[in-house]
């Protein structure tokens, strides 16, 4: 059981009062901001909800699960999502 996008923002203009068009619109440029800033190695804090940063990930090796051949796998980044004390509470209730 999730919430795609269309439901999200449905429901958040139905609590907001305003219209699906702009909670769109505010939900657009709020995910360029979170693309340009965690690209660009910034970390992003709202306070007790959320924490997003970019991680590095080193060059290892590893192995083909169908051939067991050892292989090289590339440095490269990853996304590491953190969950603030309000979101932390209020998935434990």
């Amino acid at each position: 059981m999730g919430m795609n996008r269309s439901e999200l923002v449905s429901e958040v203009a139905g609590k907001a009062g305003t219209s699906t068009k702009a909670v769109n619109s505010v939900l657009d440029a709020l995910f360029e901001v979170f693309e340009s800033s965690v690209a660009a190695g910034e970390k992003i804090t709202i306070p007790g909800w959320l924490g997003v940063e970019r991680t590095d990930r080193a060059a290892r090796s590893g192995r083909n699960p169908g051939t067991g051949e050892v292989i090289q796998i590339a440095a490269g980044h990853g996304v590491k999502l953190t969950a603030g004390s309000k979101l932390k509470a209020a998935v434990a209730n």
